[in-house]
């Protein structure tokens, strides 16, 4: 699950799936952070049937040419800019409406170019730990990120039906979503969970978009 829908305000508004690092979008790299996944959805603008409740397979284009194999499923979280807690909610019931089903989801944010550092760390960690319901990447200064995580869809589900019942999911965060989860903390490498708020972190990273 590969989450792209905020506002991008402190980027004036540029969609971080569009940013370019080593020649690559950030969607790109995004992707690749995710290959070998039975199913992949892509919760962000310009989704096909966003608004509708539909989801379905993605060709054409997302903003600026950025290109997705027709195997992505699209979907929006609703409202519009609900923010992740919500888009997670939409990402799971997208891949359960289309018949896909696995016993973990990776959660992903789409604006951290070298994602894929981590990744592997959190699967050997729950396939070493059985009883766990999932795995959140710690950065070497011992910031935790949600949003590079694999989580036990069942469990996902069940915290969304929890929250969907009581305060809602729209402008929640994601550790209060996971609140309840026996969640390992994974530390994963330097620069691993960087991503993208400002034109400075942009900078820093490397990551450049035309026009700016």
């Amino acid at each position: 699950m590969i989450l792209a829908g905020g506002r991008a305000t402190r980027l004036g508004g540029v969609p971080k799936p569009t940013l370019k690092y080593d020649g690559d979008t950030l969607l790109s790299l995004a992707l690749h952070a995710a290959r070998g996944a039975s199913a992949v959805v892509l919760v962000g603008p310009d989704a096909p049937g966003s608004g509708d409740g539909r989801e379905q397979g993605a060709g054409g284009h997302v903003p600026d040419g950025v290109r997705l194999p027709d195997s992505v499923l699209r979907t929006r979280e609703e409202p519009v800019f609900a923010g992740p807690a919500a888009a997670i909610a939409a990402g799971l019931a997208a891949l359960k409406k289309n018949g896909h089903s696995s016993p973990w989801t990776l959660v992903l944010a789409c604006d951290m170019p070298h994602a894929s550092r981590g990744v592997g760390l959190l699967w050997a960690a729950l396939e070493s730990s059985p009883g766990v319901e999932g795995a959140m990447a710690v950065s070497l200064d011992g910031r935790k990120q949600p949003l590079l995580g694999a989580y036990g869809t069942a469990a996902l589900e069940r915290e969304v039906g929890l929250a969907s019942e009581g305060s809602g999911l729209t402008d929640s965060s994601v550790f209060r979503l996971l609140a309840r989860l026996n969640v390992l903390d994974v530390e994963v490498p330097a620069g691993s969970t960087d991503d993208v708020d400002t034109w400075e972190d942009a900078a820093a990273l490397g990551i450049n978009y035309e026009g700016h």
